[in-house]
């Protein structure tokens, strides 16, 4: 018997963004705990290298197996690619392979919306009821935020800036098929947003952190690994922080460290993802609020888990 496989549509069709936010949520609630995550696994690769993300579960385990070549893009192809593998948690059995690239488009703006939803739900003076959102990035994870965001937010108002004028110009050409207003945005609208998501490969920050509105959400999700940051200090220093998991967050999110130091982090213990569901998670008046994201195992695992469900065992 072979094996079903999703494809990028099959994955988008069986994890539209309330599905598969609500799946996360779930999890949460459930019981998952983002502290109990398997680390990423890197090995060299001929031109690049070998990423693995295993994650177990009650029903489900899996792993994400993903190729990384830096040269890809000079010829046309893509950075990463790569495929999950969902199997049976009994019997380790293989019951499917899936997209590994859309399935990372997919879970990562559901976790991120996640987050931002329960942070405004959390703010003293409840949330703006036509929130201003200004995206950084042009790319697939960019796209896709918006696209998350205005399924939970239908009524926030976006604006883009994205580093090549051409790539944000066709981002929103590609919203408006969709019926999602996108407008051209620029760093100076920094202090008038209600929420700043930044979804970049950029290594550096994007826009001064002192800009931040007290008691506007910042998310930082495009980058992981230590020597990069989309968000500077000053923003991490005058913020209530949220993070996916503290562990992973202490390996892999360069937007928190240097900014802090690990031990200084580990002393504060920000509220980590089943915190902010489980409504353990505070925020202080007149301050902003960062959600600093890397990406982890757990999440893919609970996506996949839907899309296989949803999506039947022959798409």
């Amino acid at each position: 018997m072979s094996l079903p496989y999703f494809d990028a549509a099959a994955v988008r069709a069986a994890a539209p963004w309330t599905t598969a936010i609500a799946a996360l949520e779930r999890a949460l609630r459930d019981g998952v705990d983002p502290e109990e995550d398997s680390p990423r696994l890197f090995s060299p690769a001929p031109g690049g290298e070998f990423l693995l993300m295993p994650a177990v579960g009650r029903s489900y385990s899996g792993i994400k197996a993903l190729t990384v070549a830096p040269g890809n893009p000079a010829r046309g192809l893509e950075k990463i690619q790569g495929v999950y593998l969902l199997v049976d948690s009994d019997t380790l059995a293989p019951l499917g392979v899936m997209d590994g690239n859309e399935l990372t488009a997919v879970r990562t703006p559901a976790t991120t919306i996640l987050a931002v939803k329960h942070i405004l739900a959390a703010a003293p003076g409840g949330a703006p009821e036509t929130p201003r959102v200004l995206v950084f990035g042009a790319g697939v994870q960019a796209l896709n935020h918006v696209r998350a965001a205005h399924a939970v937010i239908p009524d926030a108002k976006f604006s883009v800036v994205g580093q090549r004028p051409e790539r944000a110009q066709a981002l929103i050409a590609q919203l408006a098929t969709e019926d999602i207003e996108l407008r051209p945005g620029t760093v100076a609208q920094v202090p008038a947003a209600d929420i700043v998501l930044c979804a970049t490969s950029s290594r550096t920050p994007l826009f001064d952190g002192n800009l931040v509105a007290p008691g506007a959400v910042v998310a930082a999700v495009g980058q992981h690994g230590l020597d990069a940051r989309e968000v500077d200090a000053a923003l991490v220093r005058r913020s209530d922080v949220v993070v996916e998991g503290r562990a992973s967050a202490w390996r892999e999110a360069g937007d928190l460290i240097p900014a802090r130091t690990v031990q200084e982090w580990e002393a504060i213990r920000p509220a980590n993802l089943q915190d902010l569901v489980a409504g353990r998670f505070n925020r202080t008046p007149g301050r902003p609020c960062l959600y600093a994201g890397v990406g982890m195992a757990w999440e893919d695992l609970v996506t996949a888990a839907v899309v296989y469900e949803e999506g039947g065992s022959t798409p």
